[in-house]
């Protein structure tokens, strides 16, 4: 079987950030507005006045202190609440691919990789700007890369799901090297005016360079010892935003139409989904938790990732077993884990393992072993 390796990683993370008491500051002002203009009907019991948020909700809920986002204004207009992002001529680089193309030469650079290397690129993420033609092509065309590209979507999951279908690529001869990408919008289809979940999602994007470890020549390079992907229905996560809305007026515009979740059924349906997926993917490659180095996992929520940690190590998890980059960026969906293994997998020595896993809406979950080399 053909060794196959990641050899690169890059990171985009748009300029602009908002901190929670920012976030707090705006909503609050949405909700005073709000129950001033619904007082009389909150007064006669026909609507409920909504809650104020706050900072200490916040970071003690999720872990969350800040997000990075493609637009701040519109999303702190209390009159708006959602990002300001303008359409773009045909002609033009999309937003989603502009984002894609910076991760995309990081993780080339890094990789000692040239547009002339690449054979396929896939965009792998939870929400594409639009159908068609694929995001992926668009940004094959940027970066000059021959072959082909594909859109995917398995929501958090998407990026581990990803690496799975470009490390089966080169491993059947189809393509010598990847480059797999993550534009994550999440600020676009987040509903800032709902208390429950308004502080969860951030913006950015990442990437992934996979190829065969024959051709490889970075420094850095982690060999894919095994992949494991999973998904169970639910729809405890769920996003009805689609093409066929126009087709019932009724539901244009309805809150379904954005990220909803029952948050509370995710967590103790979710961790030990997870827990049990990663334990039983490295005892099929004879290898058990504590042998790992580290647990780059999907940054949805801080409690959830030290108890999944907690539930594979039978103990706390150290500083660096499992790192945490979602106090700065939020939920950044399949961008998450990535981020995570961008930042934090330098100090790994030779020989160490570890694991990449995501984990979401589906419900999803894949998990990437990776040992140094």
């Amino acid at each position: 079987m053909k060794q196959v390796v990641i050899s690169g990683t890059g990171l985009y993370t748009p300029p602009l950030s908002i901190s929670n008491d920012e976030l707090v500051a705006a909503f609050n002002a949405y909700v005073a507005l709000y129950n001033e203009r619904n007082a009389a009907a909150i007064e006669s019991g026909e609507l409920e006045p909504l809650l104020e948020s706050s900072s200490e909700f916040i970071e003690k809920a999720s872990g969350i202190k800040s997000r990075h986002v493609i637009d701040k204004n519109g999303i702190l207009d209390p009159l708006r609440m959602y990002p300001y992002i303008p359409e773009r001529g045909n002609e033009q680089l999309s937003v989603q691919a502009e984002m894609a193309v910076a991760a995309a030469r990081e993780a080339m650079a890094n990789a000692g990789k040239s547009a002339a290397d690449i054979d396929a690129v896939i965009v792998a993420c939870s929400n594409m700007q639009r159908p068609y033609p694929a995001m992926a092509i668009e940004i094959q065309n940027a970066l000059g890369i021959n072959g082909f590209g594909f859109d995917m979507n398995v929501a958090c999951s998407s990026a581990t799901f990803g690496i799975e279908q470009a490390a089966n690529a080169v491993k059947a001869g189809t393509a010598r090297c990847v480059l797999m990408v993550n534009p994550e919008i999440c600020s676009g289809h987040l509903e800032f005016r709902d208390r429950d979940c308004h502080f969860i999602f951030g913006d950015v994007c990442t990437a992934v360079i996979v190829e065969s470890a024959d051709t490889a020549t970075a420094a850095q390079r982690f060999e894919i010892l095994g992949t494991r992907l999973a998904t169970v229905f639910s729809n405890n996560i769920r996003n009805n935003f689609g093409f066929l809305n126009r087709c019932d007026e009724a539901g244009v515009g309805a809150r379904d139409k954005l990220f909803v979740q029952e948050g509370r059924k995710v967590f103790k349906e979710v961790v030990p989904m997870v827990a049990e997926h990663i334990a039983s993917h490295l005892q099929q490659n004879q290898l058990t938790p504590p042998q790992m180095k580290c647990f780059w996992l999907h940054q949805a929520n801080l409690a959830m990732n030290l108890l999944i940690a907690k539930r594979l190590l039978g103990r706390e998890a150290e500083p660096g077993e499992a790192p945490v980059i979602l106090d700065e960026y939020a939920n950044t969906s399949s961008a998450g884990s990535i981020i995570a293994f961008h930042k934090f997998h330098a100090d790994l020595a030779a020989g160490d393992t570890g694991v990449i896993c995501s984990f979401g809406a589906g419900y999803s979950v894949g998990s990437v072993i990776v040992r140094k080399l």
